[in-house]
């Protein structure tokens, strides 16, 4: 669970990122941030880690937190399987070396993610989603109870798209993790996550359940171009596509 309480965020001698924004998110459950390049999504999911201070507010974490970067550097050359297992660092005495259930955990989490064949590659060598499915993996083996993602789709194919969307509803839904992800895809958002914070300008958002923050109206106004929700059937049912007019 984590509950933000009246946060604002300004780098010194700039107006603020944001201000007075408040939410609360319960275990279990997912919610995705949208809002247009340069709202300051990224800097909001930084502040939720602790990584960069607010300027006003508070923000209660309950448990640890599994982060997913967009993009990770790697200066020196590691195996998959490696990368995952350094998930498990809060779990090792220092000056300790990973054990059997360290590796046991990382196996486990590259077969749920459907990258077990990945296992022995150098992780420089993968494509760009490709390293990101190892992120995720790698964040996840850390036992995390709050799991924080930075548009975790933004390199992947349709299938690996579906795969992690997926695996957050999954997780949230089946394994009561609490998730918080950004994306530039209203239909992302409205597939995977329980409640969704539409991010507007420094002082304007909206956040509440998806199914009644993202209309059409709310993403018009979001994103500044008509955006229209589309019914359809499908082979388990029906579903809502949202999809922008240019």
């Amino acid at each position: 669970m984590i509950e933000v309480q009246n946060i604002s965020f300004g780098y010194s001698g700039g107006g603020k990122i944001f201000h007075n924004h408040s939410f609360r998110l319960k275990k279990g459950k997912s919610m995705a941030i949208l809002g247009p390049n340069g709202r300051g999504k990224t800097t909001l999911l930084k502040c939720l880690l602790g990584l960069l201070p607010l300027c006003e507010g508070e923000i209660i974490r309950n448990g640890e937190c599994g982060y997913v970067p967009q993009h990770a550097a790697v200066v020196f050359s590691y195996s998959v399987l490696d990368m995952v297992v350094m998930g498990r660092a809060r779990h090792i005495p220092l000056f300790s070396s990973p054990g059997a259930a360290d590796y046991h955990i990382a196996e486990s989490l590259l077969e749920t993610l459907g990258i077990t064949r990945f296992r022995d590659r150098d992780f420089s060598s993968l494509s760009g989603g490709e390293q990101q499915l190892v992120l995720i993996a790698r964040a996840l083996a850390s036992e995390c109870s709050l799991l924080v993602l930075d548009e975790p789709t933004s390199a992947l194919d349709f299938k690996n798209q579906g795969r992690i969307l997926n695996t957050i509803r999954d997780l949230s839904g089946n394994e009561g993790l609490s998730i918080i992800f950004t994306t530039h895809s209203p239909d992302h958002a409205a597939y995977a996550a329980d409640y969704v914070l539409l991010m507007y300008s420094a002082d304007e958002y909206l956040y509440g359940p998806a199914e009644e923050i993202m209309s059409d109206e709310n993403l018009h106004s979001l994103y500044g171009l008509e955006i229209r929700g589309i019914e359809y059937t499908h082979s388990r049912g029906r579903g809502r596509a949202l999809v922008p007019v240019y």
